[in-house]
């Protein structure tokens, strides 16, 4: 049986290796990229099942991913949970 494919975007390294930590833990199949435009590619090329996306990145934040994605057939089928740390 293949494993959940799940794509982590998140430029802080602290809470990627956080989150990459507890997901391997749990038998997922980890991709991590580190800004929009990377995630936008991997997206494309991987097919993951899930994104979990930060909001605050550099380059193309992650609101922007998000409606890009959602906006291409080829990828808004896929599952999104926004990541943030900001307090506000």
């Amino acid at each position: 049986m293949a494993k959940e494919r799940i794509l982590v975007v998140e430029d802080e390294e602290d809470i990627l290796e956080l989150v990459e930590y507890n997901l391997r833990k749990n038998r997922y199949d980890v991709i991590s990229v580190a800004n929009g435009e990377d995630a936008l590619a991997a997206a494309r090329r991987k097919g993951p099942d899930l994104i979990v996306l930060d909001i605050m990145l550099p380059g193309i934040d992650g609101l922007d991913v998000c409606r890009i994605l959602k906006n291409d057939p080829q990828t808004a089928h896929i599952p999104i949970v926004m990541l943030t740390a900001k307090g506000e």
